[in-house]
This record gives structure tokens, sequence and C-alpha cells, in this order.
């Protein structure tokens, strides 16, 4: 008999956490990659600007991956293609407004030249080696996201991308039921499905609900309106460009990331802006107040945000005035509802109205709620599933309610990071794992930051540090300078005169204790000296900083 086919799964990153996503599809000697993705710093991280997948098991297979795919333009989607184009050059596929934003960073990187960007369309098939995709068209907080059906000789596996089923898009354009329903009629052998908002029940509401909040906030807005909300959805920004022409306003951007999109959406034709109302920011302060709508950048409170520094009043250009009507359309991320409450009191503070999350319908999700995912696994009827797109807890429950709709618990998989998930058309398995993991990106450097780095970045915020230099003689180990004693961030010097000057009797007293038992190995003096004064600062300040003993030669 002949050894059945297999086809293997292995999601390098989006399960167990929000961002990064990036799965590979294997089969044979060929690999395609669903997305592309960045996840921003956890708190911990002190310094590290942006998380990327680690891809050893891509670049030790160097030779086998065909092609990226995109399911659409999100940072957690498409971020991470820079660094990994840069490494393993094979052609993307995505939307018009996916590349788009891709380009960008392209050519932030200077590699716009050298890689091969192929548009798609939904209802498009791609053939790649082995593989026949598909892409399929779905709702989503930015235009133009898609499902991914890949065929392949064991059996067709579908990834839905962020999806949300929404009956009333602004775009007009519905997700593609008929193309779902059909995958589902002839078979599909493993699904994986966006597990973020698998904790809410019911429906997730229509992005048009915004704009009619949005319609009735203008007409009671007697002054400025500022807008903060995510750069990249695009639907939202229509909404409030089309509500502040019908109410007579201009609107001027605020933020890079607004500004950028704005810019690529409005070229490739996703934002219809009418005449005359875009205006810049410097044109804008000279207008009448309610003639005006800023859309701005920073709904998470991120701190360099343009929301943020406005709040701050270190802005250049824009400062609240009473009387301002500050509308925030998103839900803080989860772990950013203090940065953002923040934000909210200081708005209050200097007289702005603000509309935020509490009040409904200034903001919905672009994620599928319980009702939805039940629909979805309901038309698809996998024989196989793979929650994704989720911390551990969503995988679960995401789990739990497919085992509800009847996919036998020996086909679900709740799965890890790195884990290799076999298929053949009769079964499935976990068969084994392949390195995957964090890599941290800092300025330039990509990956030199580690564990050991971060816990001594951890160390100076916590306790500063300590510099202690002393200059030997070289012939006779005798002590001829020193030793002086330079902190930062350990105690105000001034203040502390006294305690600096019997930290420098304690290293003195270790350098005599050295020279005493004969040891003159510098390992050993520095080693010493460390833990003398180490043991006496904890003695008396009960701080741990950071001691960098230096010995100088003459």
């Amino acid at each position: 008999m002949a050894k059945e086919p297999k086809l293997a799964v292995i999601p390098l990153g989006g399960l167990g956490e929000i961002g990064k996503n990036m799965t590979a599809v294997r089969f044979g000697e060929n690999i395609v990659l669903i997305d592309c993705g960045l996840m921003f710093p956890e708190e911990e991280m002190l310094g590290i600007d942006i998380v990327i997948p680690d891809i050893t098991y891509l670049l030790e297979n160097k030779e086998l991956v065909r092609g990226i795919l995109l399911t659409h333009g999100h940072e957690d989607h498409i971020g991470a293609l820079p660094y990994v184009l840069k490494q393993i050059n094979v052609p993307v596929y995505g939307s018009k407004l996916a590349l788009g934003l891709v380009q960008g960073k392209l050519k932030e990187h200077n590699i716009l030249d050298e890689v091969k960007l192929y548009t798609v369309k939904p209802r498009d098939t791609v053939h790649i080696g082995p593989f026949k995709v598909e892409f399929i068209r779905v709702s989503h907080s930015i235009p133009d996201a898609m499902a991914l059906a890949i065929h392949t000789p064991v059996g067709t596996v579908l990834h839905t991308g962020d999806f949300k089923i929404d009956q009333t898009p602004v775009d007009g354009e519905v997700i593609d039921f008929h193309k779902f329903a059909q995958l589902g009629e002839k078979g599909v052998l493993v699904m994986m499905s966006d597990s973020t908002n698998v904790e809410r029940p019911g429906y997730t509401m229509s992005e048009r609900v915004v704009g009619n909040t949005f319609d009735e906030t203008f007409r009671n807005a007697e002054e400025r309106i500022i807008i903060a909300t995510f750069a990249t959805n695009v639907h939202r920004l229509q909404q409030a460009i089309l509500v502040a022409h019908k109410y007579g306003r201009h609107v001027a951007v605020v933020g890079r990331s607004m500004v950028n999109v704005m810019t690529v959406a409005a070229e490739l034709g996703y934002l219809q802006i009418p005449e005359g109302t875009l205006i810049e920011l410097d044109e804008a302060a000279r207008l009448p107040k309610n003639k005006v709508v800023l859309l701005t950048t920073g709904s998470q409170g991120e701190p360099m945000s343009a929301l943020t520094r406005i709040a701050m009043s270190d802005h250049r250009q824009v400062e609240i005035m009473p009387g301002d009507t500050v509308i925030i359309s998103a839900t803080p991320i989860p772990g950013n509802e203090k940065l953002v409450a923040r934000i909210i009191d200081q708005l209050f503070k200097l007289g702005a109205k603000v509309i935020y999350e509490g009040v409904s319908g200034i903001h919905v999700s672009g994620h599928p709620s319980q009702e939805e995912l039940k629909m979805m696994i309901n038309l698809i009827r996998p024989k196989f599933f793979i929650p994704v797109h989720g911390e551990y807890r969503m995988l679960k429950k995401h789990a739990d309610l497919a085992k509800e709709l009847g996919i036998p618990s020996e086909n679900i998989f709740v799965a890890e990071n790195g884990q290799v998930l076999e298929f053949t058309r009769r079964y499935g398995r976990v068969a084994g794992r392949v390195t995957s993991g964090k890599v941290l990106v800092d300025g330039l450097g990509v990956g030199d930051v580690g564990n050991i780095v971060l816990r001594d970045r951890k160390q100076l915020s916590q306790d500063g540090i300590l510099i202690v230099v002393v200059t030997m003689d070289k012939e006779t180990n005798q002590v001829i300078a020193g030793p002086d004693i330079v902190s930062r961030g350990f105690v105000y010097v001034r203040e502390s005169e006294i305690l600096m000057e019997e930290a420098k009797m304690k290293v003195k007293t270790a350098l005599e204790k050295c020279n005493h038992r004969g040891v003159f190995e510098w390992a050993a003096i520095k080693s010493q000296v460390r833990d003398d004064l180490g043991k006496f600062l904890y003695e008396r300040t009960r701080r741990r900083p950071m001691i960098l003993p230096i010995i100088m030669e003459v």
C-alpha cells in the first residue's frame, strides 16, 4: 500500500498571544506562509520597539518556501515582512491596500526593488507549487480583508483570517457566503478560525453603527471635534469624512501613521474624499472651531502618539480648548486600559467633552462574536478544527464552541506556536515541534537583545548602577588612586555623601583583603569588591544596584 500523503500546519506565531501572526502550511518539499506579523512589546520588555516571530524553521528550510500569503494589511499580519524578506526573499500575495502598506515598509528598509509583490482580489485563484490558493472576501476593520482556501493534494486548508460577519459593511462588499458554503459542500479538511472575540456572546455590531453615532455626535457638537481611532480603519475614517462633509466641516489629520494610511488608501481608491474637505493642520487652526474635525492616532493611549501629546499639552500644533468634543473610537487593547483612562481624565481636566467606549456605538470590533463563529463553523463543517489568533483561554473557548457544534474533540487542536500538526485524509496528530518564539527588535538591532540584556535593563531601571574605579600599580599591586565611585539612579549623591564615603571604605577593605590573601587575578578582585559592596549597600538601603568595578593598571 502506498504511503498516505501528509500535510503539515505549523503555527509560528499568533497562538497563545495576540499579534505576530504567522502560520506555515507544508506539503512535501513546499511551504507557503500565511501572514507575517509583528507584536508590540509587553511592559517588561524595556526599550524594545517591536517583537517578531522566530523564523529559524523557515531559514532551515529556506529553499522550500514558495511564497507569503497576506490575509489583510494590519500590523499584526504584515509588520514582520521587511525583517523576514531580508532573509527569505519570496513572492508576497495580498490585496491592493495590504501591499500598498507593505510597500511603504519595504521602502523604509530599502528592499522594495528586490521583492516581488503580486496583487490579488477576492475570488482570485493563484497556483503556487502544489498549492492552489483561493482568496475569499470577508469583513474586518480594514478594507479588502480575505480568508484563504489552500487546496492541497491531501485536502483543503481554510484560514478565515481576521473576519466578522457584517451584513451592512460601509463599502457594500458583504462577506462571500456563497464561496464559504461551496467550500463546505466540497469538504474542508482543516479549518483555522479567528478566536479574538470568542468570549463575547451574540453578534458583533456592524461598522455602520459607528457612522450613525458619529452623525448624532456631530449634530450636537458646538465646537471642534477630535476623533481618535486606529489609523488602518479606513471605513471608519471614511464615515468620519462623509459625516464631516455633511455638516460642513473640514477635516485635518494628525499623526504620522494616520497620514500615511490615508495617503495610501486615497491613492488606491479606498477612500472617497469630497473636494475641499481635507485640509492641512495649520489651515484648520485659522478656521472657526465649529468648522473643524481632527482625525488623530492614539486611541490606545500610546505615549508618543498624537492624542497623548495633545492631552498632555505638548503637541506643537494642537491644544485642547474647553468645548472641544473628543471621540475615542476604539476599545482599549487588554493591557492599555490604564493608559487610555489617564488620557480620558486629562482631556476632561482640560475642559473637553470626551465620548469613549462606555458610550454605546462609538466603536465596534472587527472580530466575530460567538454566533458568527458558530455560523462559520456550521457553513464549513471541517473535519479538523484549529482555533487561532488568540490568547490561550480564547483558543480553549473556541475549541469548546466547536465541540458544541458536533466536531469531535479528538479532531480539535488547541495548539501552541511551534507545534507541527500533521494531517492525512483520515487522521490528524501533533507530530513534534520546531523552533519558535520571540525575536526582539530594538532600534536597528534584530534579535541582539535577549533575556540577559532585558534582565540587566530591569535591574538598572529598579535599583540603578554604581561604578567603582580603582587604579593599581602593575608591579606591586598597590592601589595608587581611588577608589572613586560614580552612581546613576541609585541615590541622590549630594544628599548621601556619608553613604558614599562608607562605600569607598568598604571597597578599600575588600582590596586589602585580596592583597593579604595574595589574590591578584582581576576577576577575583572584582568579584570580591562586588560582593562586599553589594552586601553593605543592601544592609544600608535594601537596594541592589548593579555594581561595575573597573580596575586600571599603570
